[in-house]
């Protein structure tokens, strides 16, 4: 899947950005089931299907959602609901190049689908996924597949290159976990901030100490992405699965090694959200 080109571009920028990680009908299936999603939104006013591992909904509207115009924003582990979701976590070119690079034993985490449908007002303050799901060593990685076309304007990934390899920032402010780096690290990382925009089918490899967030969708075309969330078989979640699954913790590459490892660092224990997504987490820090 990767060449030694793109697989050092990652550990230096710890980001990457790769065409074709699935296939033309892999893609097509995607969108299929998206969409009738979107259209049983319409059907809702509140986050709806509790019939999750944790019983938080599966899926979640932005507050200006109506029938008319409809705003899903999140499904939480669509891989239980939808064949063709869970066949691209386990088996597509998107995991031979997870396994490029950090395998070759490679284990899943969790996966949802972050969606800017035209129009939403719905942005991802600046973060690090380390301090929401740590592990015993930071050999972790998401996986943003691009279900629609990324482009400048409808709310593209935002990364600041190089900041996996710098400090944990902080997500507590004040004694409440807001899912946010401070405002004066966010301002910092935002001067030197790059787009992650890309041809649908394409997918961001993005390491877990990556600094990064998103702006609103100002576009006439959706921003919908499949976020998967895999590890080296020896790094050992240190906290609770935000979004569990009945596939967390399974093989997708290699074989179980039986080992763990261990970095030296330190971070405070994630706060689990209470309500569907950590939108709501984020939005303590307004």
């Amino acid at each position: 899947m990767l060449t030694q080109d793109q697989i050092d571009f990652f550990w230096q920028n710890g980001w990457l950005v790769a065409p074709d990680a699935v296939t033309p009908d892999q893609l097509n299936r995607l969108r299929a089931d998206f969409a009738s999603w979107v259209d049983e939104s319409r059907l809702h006013a509140d986050p709806w299907d509790t019939d999750t591992v944790d019983g938080r909904p599966r899926f979640d509207m932005a507050s200006e959602h109506t029938a008319e115009h409809p705003m899903l924003r999140r499904v939480n582990d669509p891989i239980a609901v939808s064949a063709a979701y869970l066949e691209v976590m386990q088996d597509s070119a998107m995991v031979d190049g997870i396994a490029d690079l950090i395998g070759p034993n490679v284990r899943f985490h969790h996966s949802k689908i972050n969606s800017k449908l035209p129009g939403s007002s719905t942005a991802v303050k600046w973060h690090q996924d380390f301090a929401f799901t740590p592990h015993s060593n930071d050999n972790v990685v998401t996986a943003l597949l691009m279900v629609d076309e990324v482009t400048p304007d409808n709310g593209p990934l935002e990364v600041q290159s190089g900041s996996h390899q710098g400090p944990i920032h902080s997500i507590w402010h004040d004694g409440v976990f807001t899912g946010a780096i401070d405002a004066a690290a966010e301002e910092q990382a935002k001067a030197k901030a790059v787009q992650a925009i890309g041809t649908a089918g394409s997918v961001c490899y993005m390491h877990t100490r990556l600094l990064h967030g998103s702006a609103p969708n100002r576009a006439s075309a959706p921003r919908t992405l499949f976020i998967s969330v895999y590890s080296a078989d020896d790094a050992v979640p240190l906290s609770p699965n935000p979004m569990p699954t009945t596939f967390s913790g399974s093989m997708v590459r290699g074989v179980d090694s039986g080992r763990i490892r261990s970095i030296d660092y330190e971070v405070e224990r994630p706060e689990l959200p209470a309500t569907t997504s950590f939108f709501d987490q984020q939005d303590r820090s307004s």
